[in-house]
């Protein structure tokens, strides 16, 4: 005649315990030694846009948030004048306009290490798509050795003549985001 079973314990037996916790903590070590260590807050990122407009070159600085969009209330702007179109008779100049919205962004921006990670575009508007195609890509070939010399992260196609519907809808964009219906 087979045995009796014995009914299971309700209750774990005292080795089955501590065994469990130290099995916790040992895991929780793990991994509490294999995390990677906390990451410091990220440093503030930004973009610089060159509105390159008909009668004034503006640099609008932005701080760009965690999820990369622009922080206006945070941004800056500088704007000096003549614009890039009135450098028709001498296209190597046009470079020299930039250099001071460029040492106004270097300021905002701080130290050397984020300037290296800011991208700066050029976005010339009317005033140049008015001119001789020979003149606007003369300036523009000024503007990009000039941007790509700054500091900041540059590529020679940040630096164009953007066509009047995308300055439409740049335009539409800065409207409504100012009166707050975006």
């Amino acid at each position: 005649m087979p045995e009796p079973t014995k009914p299971l314990s309700p209750r774990p037996s005292r080795g089955l315990c501590l065994g469990s916790a130290l099995l916790a903590i040992v895991i929780s070590t793990l991994v509490h030694l294999l995390s990677p260590p906390p990451q410091p807050a990220p440093s503030p990122r930004f973009s610089v846009i060159i509105d390159a407009g008909s009668t004034d070159t503006q640099a609008h600085l932005f701080s760009l948030g965690p999820d990369g969009r622009p922080d206006l209330v945070r941004s800056a702007v500088m704007r000096v004048s003549p614009g890039l179109s009135s450098f028709t008779a001498d296209t190597a100049r046009a470079a020299e306009l930039l250099r001071p919205l460029m040492e106004f962004a270097k300021e905002k921006v701080g130290s050397e290490g984020v300037a290296v990670a800011t991208e700066v575009r050029l976005m010339a508007t009317v005033g140049l798509r008015l001119l001789e195609e020979s003149v606007r890509e003369a300036i523009l070939v000024s503007c990009r050795n000039a941007l790509r010399a700054s500091g900041f992260r540059f590529e020679d196609s940040w630096a164009k003549v953007i066509p009047c519907s995308d300055e439409g809808v740049y335009a539409w964009v800065a409207a409504n985001y100012a009166l707050g219906t975006l």
